[in-house]
């Protein structure tokens, strides 16, 4: 059985076939295309992909993954932050219509936990979560074995979350789970402590002027750690004490067995996880704590792929 997966990102999307397998599913066929300007660009852009892709592998489902906020129950996308011009964009109808399958779309974090689940680091889990920790913080929520996605689509807005009074801003307000522990919110944290050392006299080496402050990126900050810079490393302490800092308040909340993190977690887990767990210790139930495991994606960088054919999977039940 063929399954088709579209993954919609700020800057990239990708068309994925799958064919499910006894332990898995083996991904057959994959474009990639930079996002289109407007969203009738995109939709027509993935019709035509996926229109290629079926002439010689007819598919049996197909699953989307977006930024949200959105409607999965009506298939329609709500003005996500990172896709300008996306308000109220029905993405389910055209790729129901024009190949008669069944289609639905879930939020990237939400995806991101049901692939995890099938197929990654959280399979077997009866309470898993999955938290994004790339772009954004979001996340995708199984509990009691299902994917549990609220009242209107708006479970695991975890990055809403205030860690501090003040802070990096992220989801529109500062010191936030996102503004501490996101790609955006790394750099903006790392600007601000830049500045503050260069005003102060010190040397930077990954920042050397000021004028240079906009370019510095999460990932810069991870290389300057990696190499041993002082300031980068004092940095990532930081986002390694309010990631536990918040998953403290997951594990006290929904008493998880694991909690699966993407992207930067696992680029940067050495320098991120012995002070996580440090604070993990200090502020979560303790027994909540002791039976609850953090890992990182068993996907890995592929994980976008992954997850919009575990929304297809997820209408076949296979």
């Amino acid at each position: 059985m063929i399954l088709a997966g579209l993954d919609i990102g700020g800057t990239k999307c990708a068309v994925s076939l799958g064919r499910l397998a006894d332990e898995g599913i083996d991904i057959i066929a994959k474009r990639r295309f930079a996002t289109p300007d407007t969203p009738a660009e995109t939709i027509g852009r993935f019709l035509h992909e996926l229109s290629d892709f079926a002439t010689s592998q007819p598919v049996a489902a197909i699953g989307i993954s977006c930024g949200g906020p959105l409607d999965s129950r009506r298939g329609i996308v709500l003005s996500p932050p990172n896709l300008p011009g996306w308000d109220e964009i029905d993405i389910v109808s055209p790729f129901r219509q024009q190949f008669n399958v069944p289609v639905a779309v879930q939020n990237d974090a939400n995806a991101g936990a049901l692939a995890e689940w099938q197929w990654g680091a959280g399979r077997g889990c009866q309470n898993m979560i999955f938290l994004t920790f790339g772009t954004g913080m979001g996340a995708g929520l199984v509990l009691d074995g299902r994917l549990y996605s609220g009242t209107n689509d708006l479970a695991g807005e975890v990055g809403h979350i205030r860690l501090a009074d003040d802070g990096p801003v992220g989801f529109h307000k500062a010191g936030s789970f996102e503004g501490f522990c996101s790609g955006g919110g790394i750099a903006r944290l790392a600007q601000q402590r830049v500045l503050e050392a260069l005003q102060a006299g010190e040397a930077v080496s990954f920042c050397p002027s000021i004028e240079q402050l906009g370019g510095i990126s999460a990932e810069t900050v991870g290389h300057a750690a990696q190499a041993g810079d002082r300031l980068a490393l004092e940095i990532y302490r930081t986002v390694a004490a309010r990631l536990g800092q918040g998953l403290s308040l997951l594990i006290d909340i929904l008493n998880p067995e694991r909690i699966v993190i993407g992207s930067i977690f696992g680029r940067q887990r050495e320098l991120i996880e012995t002070r996580m767990w440090q604070v993990i210790r200090e502020e979560a139930i303790p027994a909540s704590a002791e039976v609850c495991e953090v890992v990182p994606t068993g996907l890995g960088e592929r994980i976008g792929d992954y997850a919009a054919l575990a929304v297809a999977k997820s209408l076949i039940g296979a």
